[in-house]
This record gives structure tokens, sequence and C-alpha cells, in this order.
């Protein structure tokens, strides 16, 4: 993972929120909340955006460490957060690989 565009997304989500989680999330329910948020105060746009990156970021690194975390992160509705960025949730096997078998049926070596 990129250290550098987390820490442009951080960055701007202290000035506008609403960009920040749209940035992770594109335009989601999780933005339209934050949205709503930031329109009744900074302070709980803020605290929401940092929440959901927080999420992000710590599914994208378990993720790519071989542990995604499966469990749903409570008031994150976006499936995109959830898994951290990535497309499916189990990005190992726990089986191993099937062999090959050719016109006999048997296993090729």
């Amino acid at each position: 993972m990129d250290p550098g565009s987390s820490l442009v997304v951080i960055i701007v989500s202290l000035f506008v929120p609403p960009v920040g989680v749209l940035f992770i999330s594109g335009c989601s329910a999780d933005f339209l909340i934050n949205l709503g948020l930031t329109l009744l105060g900074y302070l709980p746009g803020l605290l929401h955006a940092l929440y959901l990156e927080y999420v992000y970021y710590s599914r994208r690194e378990d993720a790519a460490n071989g542990m995604p975390n499966t469990e749903r992160a409570p008031g994150v509705y976006s499936d995109i957060i959830q898994r951290g960025g990535f497309d499916s949730i189990c990005l190992t096997s726990s089986r191993p690989p099937s062999r090959e078998r050719g016109r006999d049926g048997a296993p090729e070596i």
C-alpha cells in the first residue's frame, strides 16, 4: 500500500470530509451520510470520514497481508470500504490447487 495516497486522502478529508469519503467509496450511501453529517456540522462529518478511512485502510492492509477481515464494521454501508477496496473478500484459498487431469482422467505430473 502506498502511504502517500492514504496521506493525501486524509489531508483532503481534513478540509472537505465528503471529498475524502468520495475518494475511497465512490458515490455510495457512506458518501451521502457523510455529506449530510458535514452539512449538519464540520466535526461530525470529519469524525465520520476519519472512521471510514480507518476502516478502509486497515481492511486493505489486512487483506494485503493475507488475513482479510470478514466481519462487518458497524456504521459502514459501502462494500468497497468493508473489503478495503478489493473485489473479493476471500483473497486466498484454504484448499490446495487442483491438479490438471489428462484425457484418461489421471493427474498429469
